[in-house]
């Protein structure tokens, strides 16, 4: 039996929040749409209290940011980044072009083609999420991309030094210092002096992820991304001081990140609860995790394991921290999650900071048909034919004008019919011409 010890908010007043932010955001596009920079410029001022002479950072605007950072940072930038680009390396070399002769004659290929154009957000209004750079802009250029655009919001009035620096390194062609719905709108709608890209990625709060879901087909998105949440499975073989620090830590992202413990021990659940409250009183950041967990947070007790994996399925969380006595069974079974975090001695920070897995990750219970970002989602995957004999058009063309007839589609059967005529032998015995 799956029972709570605590909900969090209805879907009811949850949907009526998604409800006004999807109002605020259709009409800042449809403002930017139609007056460019202009707007965008507004935006910035009303909104961030920003307004630069320019939003793109010169070459000498990077140095200085860079400069302001000390060797140590520099250094743990650089070590970060170093491990996401090894591992988004490893899965560039795992996609590999292919072409095979199917049947005699017939070539089919593939080939996987970087996009030319992609903008990259990167949060930093109330944190400094310099990995998203790391994990947005250097998958990109691993990937092969020749035009990435980065932007972060300013931080306390200024462009961040380390973001700026991280999406340096990283190898951001054009860096922006512009936040909100305002950034993403500029960069995929286009303005006067910002040229427009083909894909966005990166997260962001409720409004940024709302103006991607808007901008979808217009450009592509990375993926249906809202608040950060983390699902924490565990056992008797962990104590309650582990699974708090692992909620809390991802409840500080916002006020509405989700925080769940998910368990088979009840004594677990009540000290995991008692100490949540313990450490909400020394966490710097409590004021925001302290709302998160009263309004999203939720403990749930399950009797059995195939409860547990059946649950974990059915939230298909976007970070799910397994710290069980087998925590390869989830590996095994489960089939709906953004990224595992499997045993005790890892956690969803280090994915989120240094560990080389991609943070960029679905959430909205989207895990159920999609993974996070990673180098494929920059490469489109386009497949190419080649016929090479006479006698292979014309035995394809009697096939193909065969099924056309079968679909009423004359003229694609007339393509069919006229290699089989220029190409084909009419004595052969497959050759059943068939009236366009």
């Amino acid at each position: 039996m799956i029972r709570y010890l605590k909900r969090g908010k209805d879907a009811a007043s949850i949907a009526q929040a998604d409800a006004q932010v999807r109002s605020t955001v259709e009409g800042i596009l449809r403002d930017i749409e139609k007056r460019g920079d202009e707007a965008v410029r507004e935006y910035s001022r009303k909104f961030d209290q920003w307004e630069p002479e320019r939003f793109m950072l010169s070459q000498d605007e990077i140095r200085a940011a860079v400069a302001r950072l000390s060797v140590r940072e520099v250094e743990d930038i650089r070590f970060a980044q170093a491990q996401i680009r090894n591992f988004a390396q490893i899965q560039r070399d795992s996609l590999q072009d292919v072409e095979v002769e199917t049947l005699p004659g017939v070539v089919l290929g593939h080939k996987h083609i970087p996009m030319n154009n992609v903008g990259c957000y990167i949060p930093g209004g109330k944190y400094p999420l310099l990995a998203s750079a790391h994990m947005s802009v250097l998958t990109a250029k691993v990937a092969g991309v020749p035009r990435v655009i980065a932007t972060a919001p300013p931080f306390q009035g200024e462009p961040h030094p380390a973001i700026v620096a991280a999406m340096h390194f990283a190898g951001a062609d054009e860096i922006l210092v512009l936040g909100g719905v305002q950034a993403v709108a500029a960069m995929a709608i286009g303005t006067g002096s910002i040229q427009p890209v083909d894909m966005l990625v990166g997260p962001g709060n409720m409004f940024v992820a709302e103006a991607k879901r808007q901008l979808y087909g217009r450009v592509g998105i990375d993926l249906f991304a809202g608040p950060t949440e983390t699902l924490v499975i565990a056992d008797e073989s962990v104590d309650g001081e582990m699974c708090a620090v692992d909620l809390l830590g991802q409840a500080e992202h916002g006020p509405t990140s989700p925080a769940i413990l998910l368990t088979s021990s009840e004594k677990l659940a009540r000290d995991t609860m008692a100490e949540v409250e313990r450490q909400l009183g020394v966490l710097p950041t409590a004021g925001i995790a302290r709302q998160s967990w009263a309004d999203f947070g939720e403990v749930i007790v399950c009797d059995t394991l195939d409860e547990m994996v059946a649950k974990a399925d059915e939230l298909a969380f976007e970070h799910v921290q397994v710290m069980t006595a087998d925590p390869d069974v989830f590996l095994r079974r489960m089939t709906n999650y953004g990224a595992l975090f499997l045993g005790p001695r890892t956690n969803v920070s280090f994915g989120d900071k240094v560990i080389g897995t991609n943070h960029t990750l679905p959430t909205n219970r989207n895990a159920r048909y999609t993974g996070g970002l990673w180098v494929g989602k920059f490469l489109k995957t386009c497949t190419y034919q080649r016929v090479l004999s006479d006698e292979a058009s014309a035995e394809i063309g009697a096939y193909c004008s065969r099924l056309c007839h079968m679909e009423n589609f004359a003229g694609h059967g007339e393509q069919a019919n006229l290699r089989v005529r220029r190409y084909g032998k009419r004595d052969v015995a497959w050759y059943q011409p068939v009236d366009a």
